[in-house]
């Protein structure tokens, strides 16, 4: 009996562990079945996602005239030398570059309409681009990023390559929708614009009406000396020529600089001015600082520091990165342009074409400017430049300016030096006319051009005729009727200030737009 009962124990135990480790087995393989399942779905979208972009993709490709849902229905035809004109061609054809475009300058920005219809409202792009080549077969695309713009610039293209594109938007649900795109050729490159082109269409910056303090630095500074119009805290910084300009060069330390100024110890900032200046960012280096007060001279009195980052800038608690340069950014060395706005405690700052912080209360007083390079190593390659510094006083509204005196005086409208090429900062100035033009349709202005006294005077006479000619035809170019404008230019003749510093000459070196 003993022995019967040892034996059905063992029997019952067997049943229970062989139960148990067949229940196992079927939970294992109903969570792989569930795995397996999730996996195929997610292929299911992917192809589904990479069906809708090759579709679009291969539109692009063939120049197939068609409406894809929320994107374009760009005009098709010979586009040969359409690119000439981006924002004339863009204003036609509802997409830049056209469809077929050739010799398109470099770089390249391009563009599209939003999709922002009832059906989908795109939150972002995915932009993808591929080389055509002249057997007509392409290479692998590649993603160039994810705009939240429709617009992106194309900085390492080749010349004289055939490129097909495509762009792909998405909504905030994470929903993708097929857009549109064409094929280009780019041109030789020999007459390509500057890096910053004049294509900042929603640029709102104007600078203020009467220059302060203005510091190229000068050609006639001398290489390898402290700037001649600042003053230091400490670091290391000197004159250098780059590229056959001068510029301030911060060398090491932990570099500071401030306006050279008779009332430094002063309030010298009004309750309305502009603080422009370019700076150059070495790959890696450290965050560039702006205060708003002198640190040598003044008391701090609140002002919160600005610190300005490979692609965001940032004032106390407030914060925001360039909509297109993400985090690789920090590995490019460039130029940028940085812009400040305040006005009677609202303060405002831009990097580039774009607008990053907008502080509608900024509590402390703003007194005086310092630039402040956080431990630059030139040496190893972690440096900055800066120039074009310009501080500007007071603004009033561009009507109020024409109802009161007939004409508005704009010297933030800049060109290169010596030519009549429009420096991208310009849009800022040019899109407020614009805009004014548009709201007063019976308003007509003769566009005029004012140099400064440096140089010949025949020569100032013609740069003058030039620069005026290229105002208006940037306007006629953004949809402005041509029998709205009219231009000419008056050289070094008519003077608004002194022609002996450099606030003088920055005053006089202008364009007017004298209403008709």
């Amino acid at each position: 009996m003993r022995t019967i009962r040892i034996l059905m124990a063992f029997i019952f135990c067997f049943a229970i562990a062989e139960s148990t480790q067949a229940q196992s087995f079927l939970e294992r393989m109903a969570k792989k079945a569930e795995e397996k399942a999730k996996k195929e779905a997610e292929k299911r979208t992917e192809r589904r996602i990479n069906k809708g972009i090759d579709k679009t993709f291969d539109k692009a490709e063939e120049g197939i005239d068609g409406t894809v849902k929320g994107g374009n229905s760009p005009k098709q035809g010979n586009n040969s030398g359409a690119a000439t004109n981006p924002e004339a061609s863009f204003a036609e054809h509802g997409i830049y570059p056209p469809d077929g475009a050739t010799d398109v300058q470099l770089p390249v920005t391009l563009k599209w309409t939003a999709m922002n219809s009832s059906d989908f409202k795109a939150k972002s792009y995915e932009l993808y681009i591929n080389i055509v080549n002249p057997d007509g077969s392409h290479e692998d695309s590649q993603m160039l990023g994810c705009p939240r713009k429709s617009e992106f610039t194309c900085k390492d293209l080749k010349p004289n390559t055939s490129y097909s594109w495509k762009y792909v938007g998405q909504s905030s649900s994470g929903q993708y929708m097929p857009g549109g795109g064409g094929t280009f050729t780019t041109g030789n490159g020999t007459a390509a614009p500057p890096q910053m082109n004049v294509q900042w269409s929603k640029f709102d910056f104007v600078p203020g009406d009467e220059v302060i303090f203005s510091d190229g630095p000068d050609t006639m500074e001398e290489n390898g000396e402290f700037p001649s119009r600042w003053d230091t805290d400490g670091g290391q910084t000197e004159i250098a020529n780059v590229n056959g300009e001068n510029v301030i060069l911060f060398i090491d330390g932990n570099p500071k600089i401030m306006p050279y100024l008779k009332n430094a110890k002063e309030d010298y900032l009004p309750e309305v001015f502009t603080i422009e200046f370019d700076l150059y960012r070495a790959a890696g280096s450290n965050r560039f600082f702006c205060q708003l007060y002198d640190v040598k001279n003044q008391r701090i009195n609140g002002n919160e520091e600005i610190t300005i980052g490979y692609n965001f800038i940032s004032c106390g608690g407030f914060e925001a990165k360039h909509p297109d340069m993400d985090y690789t950014w920090q590995d490019k060395s460039r130029w940028m342009h940085i812009s400040i706005a305040y006005t009677k405690g609202k303060l405002k700052m831009y990097m580039d074409d774009v607008r990053l912080i907008n502080i509608p209360r900024y509590e402390a007083n703003p007194t005086g400017l310092t630039l402040n390079a956080y431990f630059a190593n030139h040496a190893e390659g972690h440096g900055y430049f800066v120039k074009n510094v310009r501080i500007a006083k007071g603004g009033v509204k561009y009507y109020d300016r024409v109802m009161q005196d007939g004409k508005i005086i704009c010297n933030g409208i800049r060109f290169d030096v010596g030519k009549a090429t429009l420096k991208p900062e310009s849009m800022g100035p040019i899109n407020k006319i614009y805009e004014l033009m548009t709201k007063q349709p019976d308003l007509k202005f003769s566009v005029e051009g004012h140099t400064d006294a440096d140089g010949d005077d025949t020569k100032n006479q013609t740069l003058s005729e030039q620069r005026a000619k290229t105002v208006m035809q940037q306007l006629i170019s953004m949809g402005i009727a041509a029998n709205r404008l009219s231009s000419k230019g008056f050289g070094e003749s008519k003077p608004l200030d002194n022609n002996n510093t450099p606030e003088g000459k920055a005053n006089n070196r202008r364009v007017e737009f004298v209403k008709q």
